[in-house]
């Protein structure tokens, strides 16, 4: 197997584990993965101010990438990926919760049925199979 096919199985890898990400509901150990990852990014930045001439070209050539420029370029391309599939699953969980929360609060400041036909006087429905009391079969009638 050549060094180019490591790299290229190790981003479609990525790439893959961001679209099941996708799939896959949140919790702690999503949590747990996401700052493992994240300190890890956070040891190699810190390596690579100590020693930027050789850290990325010495590690693009290990993994078969022809420049350093080239393995960042690739490692944004699937950091980037994988921010927008936890955007993406952040807001549809948003969109949920407000959808949920817009039909309670209508649902808790709703009138009953009765309490608006006495207050408006009007035996509207909203079937065709409920009739209207007397006092509006006798006001339609005028």
């Amino acid at each position: 197997m050549s060094r180019q096919s490591v790299i290229q199985i190790l981003l479609i890898a990525a790439v893959l584990a961001s679209a099941w990400r996708l799939l896959v509901g949140t919790g702690q150990r999503t949590q747990a993965v996401r700052r493992l990852g994240l300190l890890l990014l956070l040891g190699l930045v810190v390596y690579s101010i100590i020693d930027p001439s050789k850290t990325w070209t010495n590690l693009a050539r290990a993994l078969g990438v022809g420049r350093g420029a080239d393995l960042i370029l690739y490692g944004l391309a699937v950091a980037f990926f994988g921010f927008v599939v936890t955007t993406y699953k952040r807001f549809r969980a948003m969109e949920t919760h407000y959808t949920r929360l817009a039909r309670r609060i209508a649902l808790d400041e709703a009138r009953p049925a009765a309490e608006h036909v006495r207050q408006t006087g009007t035996g509207e429905t909203l079937s065709a199979d409920v009739t209207p009391p007397p006092s509006v079969k006798a006001a339609d009638a005028d």
